[in-house]
């Protein structure tokens, strides 16, 4: 147990980081990944709740690709990525929705309730939340499917539910004007809504340390990146896979007006905690 000088230590440490984030509004997304061990949520939860109490405004947007793709194989249903994102058929954009709205958004909502917070479910669908229109990659010659791109944020229902105290849980689905559904990247997702807030801070929770200059050795971990070398990462094939949208999702983000984008590693426990909180923190901070 920390003695009381050490408690005072750290509490004087945090004091300015509390009166700095007082007031603001940070989207945290989180990964399907970073949820895989049963402990991850919860200390998650508990991170969030806190984080609201010391006067945070947040916004969680979360993903479920391992799930999604657990359940695809037991349909029978063979899983495909083309540069980090899901190839989504009809049968696929079913799996994703039933899995994102049913499963994986409720195991959020109800950590949560149990950490002591107020939260509410919803996908970009409801309330008109996320338009999106068929994401076509440029230089890609595979048909994506049922994939989205988010061209407009509609955050009236989220700023009703923030001023009502709750925290809003966002699937990451959207329709277009027509009504028909898509299948959205979380992370790109959650660099839309961070704009559309206008919030201080985006912070994703993964399943690597942050930004790796190697991503095969997790000593050449990037602390700070700059914008500059963030857009350049994603041209000079420094990001790869799962990490492209990452951080295209942080660069969308930064460059439409949020101060800070943040890349932790969500198997570290209270890791959001650590990163807001301390003056080492623990990922890749990503700023102009």
């Amino acid at each position: 147990m920390a003695s009381a000088p050490e408690i005072a230590r750290v509490l004087l440490e945090v004091l300015p980081y509390i009166e700095r984030h007082s007031g603001q509004t940070f989207v945290i997304k989180i990964g399907g990944s970073a949820m895989d061990k049963s402990d991850c949520l919860a200390n998650f939860a508990t991170d969030v709740v806190l984080l609201q109490h010391l006067g945070v405004k947040p916004v969680i947007v979360h993903g479920g690709g391992p799930e999604i793709s657990g359940y695809m194989n037991r349909l029978g249903i063979e899983p495909r990525f083309v540069e980090g994102l899901r190839v989504t058929d009809e049968d696929t954009l079913c799996v994703a929705q039933m899995v994102l709205i049913g499963l994986t958004g409720k195991r959020i909502v109800t950590a949560l309730h149990q950490a002591g917070g107020r939260s509410v479910g919803l996908s970009g669908i409801d309330g008109g939340l996320l338009v999106a229109e068929k994401l076509c990659r440029e230089g890609c010659d595979v048909d994506l499917g049922c994939v989205g791109d988010v061209t407009e944020v509609n955050a009236t229902v989220l700023h009703q539910l923030l001023a009502d105290g709750y925290i809003p849980v966002v699937a990451p689905l959207a329709a277009d004007r027509k009504g028909n559904h898509y299948n959205v990247n979380a992370d790109h997702v959650a660099g839309q809504i961070a704009a559309e807030l206008k919030a201080a801070k985006m912070l994703n929770l993964t399943d690597v340390k942050g930004f790796l200059r190697d991503p095969d050795d997790p000593a050449s971990l990037v602390s700070v990146l700059s914008l500059e070398d963030a857009k350049a990462a994603l041209t000079d094939d420094s990001a790869k896979g799962g990490m492209l949208p990452k951080l295209e999702g942080c660069v969308t983000a930064v460059e439409m007006g949020v101060e800070r984008a943040h890349l932790i590693d969500g198997r570290v426990p209270h890791a959001l905690l650590i990163e807001l909180f301390t003056d080492g923190g623990c990922g890749t901070m990503i700023a102009r």
